[in-house]
């Protein structure tokens, strides 16, 4: 009798780790899915000029590093804007929004990322998660980095591509 309660005991213990990690296996290839995903659309939407998409996917610090930057340039040459104006520019793709993705088009191919290069999936953290990204023609590798942002897999831009600017 002792020896049927031990192994009905391993059985159900068994079982139900099995069930416990179903779901997870789940959820994980879910959440591959939606960096992937967040990823991808990002470089289509910059790629098809949709800059209202480009900036929804974006990091909340992506956001205000490219207000700040454009906010300190558009100051140096004496323009008198402020910080919210050029957020709900970038919000409403306007004028800025519109000049500032051009520009940055003019020295970025997303066709680099989206045709010519290969992506690994670094392992996903709970709101971080990393794909490496290795053009064709590089031996250096790029890290994108994103983040959950309100449930949302967002791109992190200025946290990959801008470098550390020196004092």
């Amino acid at each position: 009798m002792i020896y049927s309660k031990s192994l009905l005991i391993i059985f159900f213990a068994a079982i139900a780790a099995i069930l416990a990690l179903a779901p997870a296996g789940a959820n994980d290839d879910i959440t591959v899915s939606e960096v992937l995903e967040s990823a991808e659309k990002f470089f289509l939407s910059l790629k098809g000029n949709d800059f209202h998409n480009v900036w929804r996917l974006l990091t909340e610090k992506s956001r205000l590093t490219i207000i700040n930057d454009v906010y300190k340039s558009t100051r140096k040459i004496g323009g008198e804007i402020t910080k919210d104006e050029i957020r709900k520019d970038f919000e409403n793709s306007g004028m800025i929004s519109s000049n500032y993705w051009r520009s940055f088009l003019n020295t970025f191919d997303p066709d680099m990322i989206l045709k010519e290069s290969r992506w690994e999936m670094v392992p996903i953290k709970k709101t971080t998660a990393e794909i490496i990204i290795t053009h064709k023609k590089s031996r250096e590798p790029a890290i994108l980095s994103l983040k959950k942002e309100n449930a949302v897999w967002k791109v992190g831009l200025v946290e990959t591509f801008w470098t550390r600017k020196t004092l």
